[in-house]
């Protein structure tokens, strides 16, 4: 059984992990370390020891939040993995009162998303991104 934790994960197993999403991301071991461990609340899913699945939040703890890094494990997707970890970050947010929530989506992604009550941006307003 996947057990969902608050709490860090070895630096060496969330490498592994976040290794398996493709994103064309160029990181250290240590540096992904540090971003993870700047969050301001972070779930860790293990099955046995080994991690399947994390998800983040970056947040200022009281109007604005930005789920990050909603990874699970190729083989562990599919099994409600990401769904468990996604409502509980959520619950986070509202225990705090949070009421604005973003996040991008990987390409393909959006549906699971909108299950959960996320909308897509309006054309209009589109959100941006910088990359240095």
């Amino acid at each position: 059984m996947v057990q969902i934790v608050n709490e860090l994960p070895d630096k060496e197993a969330f490498f592994a992990l976040f290794q398996t999403t493709g994103w064309d991301l160029e990181f250290t071991v240590d540096s992904l370390f540090e971003a993870i461990s700047n969050s301001w609340y972070v779930l860790s899913a293990y099955e046995d020891d080994e991690l399947v699945g994390f998800g983040r939040v970056v947040a200022d703890g009281v109007y604005q939040a930005m789920i990050c890094d909603l990874i699970v494990l190729p083989d562990y997707q599919g099994k409600g993995i990401g769904s468990r970890i996604l409502e509980e970050l959520l619950r986070k947010c509202e225990q705090h009162s949070i009421r604005m929530v973003v996040l991008m989506s990987a390409k393909g992604k959006a549906g699971f998303y909108k299950k959960f009550g996320f909308i897509e941006r309006d054309p209009e307003a589109p959100g941006m991104i910088w990359r240095g």
